[in-house]
């Protein structure tokens, strides 16, 4: 029987904006890990410069710096350019064109009913002022999704509504311009396990970000670790070590769970807690261990690729260039499809 997992082409990737976090850890670098060792995989990863501009065309140097920080973040949680693709989104110009063929496809109220969009129209605080950029950029999204033909995108869980403005537009244009053939590829979802797709932040928010400052990222110091998990929202009626405490909504043990899922000790930790006599203290500095042993390896990895920044931007030179052939053949085909390549 033929095996479908061996044929599954995967595209992901991050806004550079900052380095990496936790939250992207957990939400998405890990799978992508673990994907691109699977047989007969296919895995691109973008840094999605173009997509930061949207809402930081003010600061282009605050996005260009972050492209080599990112690729760093990548490398050093395992992401070998020899088994995925990594490159820049700026450098494919077949994106931008598929973006505009995409646009015709989507209705304005569409997007605007887009959750994940109107949740970060919220969240920036753009009022009345929306980049038409950053209003529009799930339809760039599809334009990076189907221009490599990705069959799966890990993502974490608040991005499922992008994926699903991504399949809608692979339906339309299909059934417009297909004439009975899939042109493009319909993509699925990977999402993180079940609970880990979104990390809060430390500050007890539903959502871990650089915009909020409420992260601890993968080039943290294990000092500047600490100073953030000591700083952690807990239980605020646990003022005592004796009073009882809560553990749901409790930030330490919510990253306990995540990061030492299945250790016995946690458990024993979460009832001592509950009944009263186990202080915040303790339980913090068991969490300081357990990312010490996550992020020490990752840190110590990053240092040492930091060390020669030219080789990184020439990995990413390669990729790129890889990833404009791939991309240039699909946009091939698009044109193919609508009619618009007269010269051929």
């Amino acid at each position: 029987m033929e095996n479908k997992e061996a044929k599954e082409i995967i595209l992901t990737g991050d806004r550079p904006t900052g380095p990496l976090h936790l939250g992207h850890y957990v939400g998405s670098l890990k799978n992508r890990v673990l994907l691109q060792d699977k047989p007969g995989h296919t895995s691109y990863i973008m840094i999605a410069d173009q997509q930061a501009l949207t809402d930081n065309a003010d600061n282009p140097k605050k996005v260009v710096e972050n492209v080599i920080e990112v690729a760093l973040d990548y490398m050093a949680c395992g992401l070998d350019p020899k088994k995925s693709t990594i490159f820049i989104q700026s450098q494919i110009p077949a994106l931008p064109e598929l973006t505009v063929y995409y646009l015709n496809l989507v209705t304005v109220n569409r997007l605007k009913r887009n959750p994940t969009v109107k949740a970060e129209i919220q969240q920036k605080a753009f009022g009345q002022s929306i980049p038409t950029g950053f209003f529009v950029y799930p339809i760039s999204q599809a334009a990076d999704i189907t221009a490599f033909k990705a069959s799966l995108v890990p993502v974490g869980d608040d991005q499922r509504p992008m994926l699903e403005q991504t399949r809608e537009i692979v339906h339309s244009f299909n059934q417009i311009y297909g004439k009975g053939k899939d042109i493009l590829t319909m993509p699925d979802i990977l999402l993180a396990k079940e609970g880990q797709g979104r990390i809060p932040g430390i500050d007890g928010n539903a959502k871990m970000s650089k915009s909020l400052g409420n992260a601890i990222y993968l080039k943290d110091s294990m000092d500047v670790v600490k100073k953030k998990v000591m700083s952690m929202y807990t239980d605020p009626n646990h003022i005592r070590v004796e009073d009882p405490g809560q553990i749901e909504g409790n930030m330490v043990f919510t990253y306990l769970d995540i990061f030492a899922e299945g250790d016995p000790l946690v458990a024993e930790m979460k009832e001592h807690y509950q009944r009263g006599g186990l202080g915040d203290v303790k339980v913090k500095r068991y969490l300081i261990d357990i990312l010490d042993s996550v992020l020490t390896p990752i840190r110590e990895k990053r240092l040492a690729l930091a060390k020669d920044p030219a080789a990184v931007l020439e990995m990413l030179k390669v990729g790129s260039e890889r990833a404009r052939k791939t991309a240039d053949a699909t946009l091939q085909e698009v044109r193919q499809a609508i009619g618009v390549n007269y010269f051929g």
